[in-house]
């Protein structure tokens, strides 16, 4: 199961990546990730310099700047959903296939609520993969994208401050929405 979860993690982190350049419409002059360490470990998603390293900390992205772009695999069904938050509070799902299935825009205070929780969980320093917690089969996979940083765990392993951006996300399904 986790020789499984290791590929999922490869294969969402090379489909997240291609679709997050810098205004989120793929492509970029991003570098590509940085292998990880040995299964079972994980490697610090640090920049060198740390967080402010980062060409866009301490910056808030333009209206059509990706804010987050998280990537939910997994699940009873086995499905596959994304959610692409621009820097506007506007949101679109995709499906596997990322073709576009819903359409929305968060609140000011849902917004507000999103951007704490991302600030909060303080991405830069993040291990790349988060490991450890009890086995959920059945349970999802998550990779999340933001500032330039990339982590993925399933849904056992999330440290709590993840789990707070999930819940200030909108609904992974769902048709489209009253903006």
């Amino acid at each position: 199961m986790r020789a499984f979860r290791a590929v999922v993690a490869a294969v969402l982190s090379a489909v997240v990546l291609a679709g997050c350049g810098p205004s989120g419409s793929g492509g970029g002059d991003e570098a590509p990730p940085k292998a990880s360490t040995a299964p079972g470990t994980s490697a610090s998603a640090s920049p060198p310099g740390g967080p402010s390293a980062s060409p866009t900390a301490g910056r808030l992205p333009a209206p059509g700047e990706t804010l987050v772009r998280v990537t939910r695999t997994g699940g009873f069904a086995g499905q596959t959903h994304t959610l692409v938050v621009k820097g506007d509070g506007s949101y679109t799902r995709l499906d596997a296939g990322a073709k576009p299935t819903g359409t929305g825009k968060l609140s000011g205070a849902e917004l507000t609520g999103l951007r704490t929780a991302l600030r909060e969980a303080d991405f830069a320093r993040l291990p790349r993969i988060t490991t450890g917690g009890p086995t959920i089969y059945d349970g999802f996979f998550y990779a999340f994208v933001h500032d330039g940083h990339e982590v993925s765990g399933g849904q056992e392993s999330l440290p709590e401050s993840l789990t707070r951006v999930l819940d200030a996300l909108p609904p992974f399904t769902g048709g489209t929405d009253a903006p």
